[in-house]
């Protein structure tokens, strides 16, 4: 990349980045990559244990996404976090993408997504993570376009590496840069250890029955976990009773 898209990326970075708490963080690199890149919509998630943590994402619509693909356990971004390597879905109106990940597909077009490009945060050997990009047409970056969009990762996981937490976090209490979207995931581990008990079933068990009962409801995980934890819904998919 010449020194002045170099430059470019920084200063965009920089300015993004002026008087940023913790918290802010994660969305403010998202508004960076959104400003550098030609998507629409850009969202964090960390790798967790059967499922990502979304952290940040630049709007409802990325938001979404992240919740589609994590309640179908299966998408650009979980597989980019999966195998570490970068996954370009081009074009999710046709081809080998919509071939690829059909329902994921269909559920992107209908948010007006195109095309989504994840990116793996990390190194060569661990992948922490993706960073998700959004366009709202179909498409290939350009080589300077992934070029930059490498850049925004690679800053990205030093952040979220050097971010505070625990003991660390100091003034900023426990893990405060973690966003409601993180924090809500909470309810996902409470409602997987209730089907556990109830099932009698292993953790990824769990998980698969919570993933296959929201697909049938046309409902996200963590919209099923949140009844199954509060006792509004059985996990057998019926209301409780009074």
């Amino acid at each position: 990349m010449p020194d002045r898209n170099r430059q470019r990326v920084a200063e965009v970075i920089a300015q993004e980045m002026r008087g940023a708490e913790p918290g802010d963080v994660p969305e403010r690199l998202c508004a960076a990559a959104v400003r550098l890149l030609p998507v629409i919509d850009a969202s964090v998630s960390l790798r967790g244990e059967g499922m990502p943590v979304p952290v940040s994402a630049s709007s409802e619509r990325a938001a979404h996404l992240m919740e589609v693909q994590a309640t179908l356990g299966d998408g650009p971004c979980l597989w980019a976090a999966e195998t570490g390597a970068p996954v370009f879905a081009s074009d999710l109106t046709a081809g080998r993408d919509v071939s690829r990940w059909p329902v994921f597909a269909q559920q992107a077009a209908a948010a007006g997504v195109g095309a989504v490009y994840a990116l793996p945060l990390g190194d060569r050997t661990v992948c922490v993570g993706t960073l998700d990009l959004y366009r709202d047409r179909p498409g290939e970056l350009a080589a300077d376009e992934v070029r930059t969009a490498r850049i925004v990762a690679d800053v990205l996981t030093v952040a979220l590496m050097a971010l505070p937490r625990g003991d660390e976090a100091g003034r900023y209490g426990d893990d405060v840069w973690l966003s409601p979207l993180a924090t809500g995931h909470d309810g996902v581990h409470q409602a997987v250890g209730m089907v556990m008990a109830r099932s009698g079933v292993s953790s990824d068990e769990a998980l698969a029955l919570l993933r296959a009962h929201a697909f049938a409801e046309g409902r996200t995980v963590l919209d099923l976990s949140q009844d199954v934890v509060h006792g509004t819904t059985r996990f057998d998919g019926t209301e409780e009773v009074d």
